[in-house]
């Protein structure tokens, strides 16, 4: 006995994806710098120091003068010389004017002109302290300084971005189909009739 069969065949639909990749470029050119920096202005003003030294007592100490100043010193001592002279002589003829009141005024006058005054001694240095001078006037020095701040100048530059956007496109590579197929397959009709598909 032979059943009857219907056959199924299918292929199913297949797709195919074509995708062109998005292309981006991005560049970042550098920034443009500039910098100066202006020197900065100094001055200075100095004052030189002063150093002075005066020795001048300390080489008369040693009798090593000038001779300005020896004149004025040897004139300063005969004038004194002098006028001590002259109270010594006026002394000296006042006693003798009275030598008749006695005192013995010849033995006296002999005595103290023949004597000079006592010696005195006593220790010296010579030169004497401090009879070297010396003043220092100290220097001075003034800074001025005026600062110069730097230019700089800075340039940025965008940055350079390029883009190809991407695509896809899908293709039917292979359409669906179905196969029906019939075997043993009969129409029976009325009547008796029969008929093979």
């Amino acid at each position: 006995m032979l059943f009857p069969q219907i056959r199924l065949q299918s292929t199913f639909a297949k797709t195919e994806l074509e995708i062109q990749k998005p292309v981006q470029q991005i560049e970042q050119p550098k920034a443009e710098l500039s910098m100066e920096q202006p020197k900065a202005e100094l001055t200075m003003r100095r004052t030189a120091g002063r150093l002075t030294i005066d020795q001048t007592q300390a080489r008369e100490d040693m009798d090593l003068k000038s001779v300005g100043r020896r004149i004025e010193e040897t004139a300063q001592l005969g004038r004194q010389d002098w006028l001590a002279g002259l109270a010594r002589v006026a002394q000296d003829g006042n006693e003798m004017m009275r030598i008749e009141h006695g005192g013995g005024a010849i033995g006296s006058q002999a005595k103290r002109n023949s004597e000079g005054p006592p010696k005195e001694f006593n220790i010296g240095w010579i030169p004497s302290h401090f009879s070297v001078k010396i003043n220092y006037e100290p220097g001075r020095v003034d800074i001025d300084v005026r600062e110069r701040k730097p230019v700089i100048n800075a340039k940025v530059n965008k940055p350079v971005h390029e883009y190809t956007p991407g695509s896809a496109q899908v293709n039917l590579a292979n359409h669906p189909s179905l196969e029906i197929d019939f075997e043993n397959l009969r129409h029976v009709g009325t009547g008796g009739y029969e008929q093979k598909i």
